[in-house]
């Protein structure tokens, strides 16, 4: 259990998945959530649902492909609670998986937009709001495809390879400022979009993984909680994965 009590979270993509997991942790350890998505529906539920749990979050619309709309994110954060202490750039979509050959820059551009222009620009805005609360710490959200091939999700591999990148970089930035900057690099994830899948689809992604299952999306919340905690203050520029062993072999 970590203290995060009357800290500001934010986390993009919160809605579902990996986000909506982590929102309810930081909740849970005493964190006020900002709740960022695109998707007003899901990310009003997960809003509501941390709030009747004597939780506090408050959600906010953004679409992270577009850089006004994070600005005006960080802004709202700032105008409601005057300070950032931890900032998850987790929203991300994905590609149909296709060779190189065949797709086409419409579909780059949206998975390139979101997933890379997203983190970019979280991180723009997000680390002066950071340095001026005297520190903190972000976590993106990369993938297990950051860190290695991924044939036929050339947009997503290419992102998440991106995000690794930039998290490196910032990193290194701002080391001396108090803040730090992490990744991490999931596998595949027990959510709605794994479960829509057919027994034999499940069972193919799955058949890689050393563990011989999915992630939770609760496990990949619970290395990001730690990485924002003091128990990680010494890690910084790191991408870990969250992989069951899938990226040793």
């Amino acid at each position: 259990m970590f203290d995060y009590t009357d800290s500001v979270v934010l986390i993009t993509g919160a809605g579902s998945g990996i986000g909506h997991a982590t929102a309810q942790r930081f909740a849970n350890e005493g964190a006020h959530v900002i709740v960022a998505d695109i998707d007003t529906e899901a990310g009003q539920e997960t809003a509501e649902q941390i709030n009747t749990n004597h939780g506090s979050a408050t959600f906010v619309e953004v679409d992270t492909s577009r850089p006004p709309s994070i600005a005006a994110l960080i802004d709202a954060t700032l105008e409601e609670h005057g300070r950032l202490d931890c900032a998850i750039n987790n929203a991300a979509t994905g590609n149909q998986p296709s060779p190189i050959t065949d797709i086409d820059e419409e579909d780059w551009n949206q998975v390139i937009g979101v997933n890379q222009t997203g983190v970019w620009a979280g991180m723009k805005y997000e680390l002066p709001a950071l340095l001026e609360s005297s520190g903190g710490a972000i976590v993106n959200v990369a993938s297990k495809a950051g860190i290695r091939g991924s044939p036929g999700r050339a947009p997503y591999g290419a992102s998440k390879h991106a995000v690794v990148g930039l998290t490196r970089t910032a990193a290194l930035e701002v080391a001396g400022d108090g803040v730090r900057v992490n990744a991490v690099c999931p596998t595949i994830v027990d959510t709605p979009a794994l479960r829509s899948m057919s027994e034999e689809e499940r069972e193919a992604v799955i058949k890689n993984v050393p563990m011989e299952r999915a992630a939770t999306p609760e496990e990949v919340a619970n290395v990001i909680v730690w990485l924002c905690s003091e128990e990680a203050s010494f890690i910084t520029g790191q991408a870990i994965p969250v992989d069951g062993g899938e990226t040793q072999q």
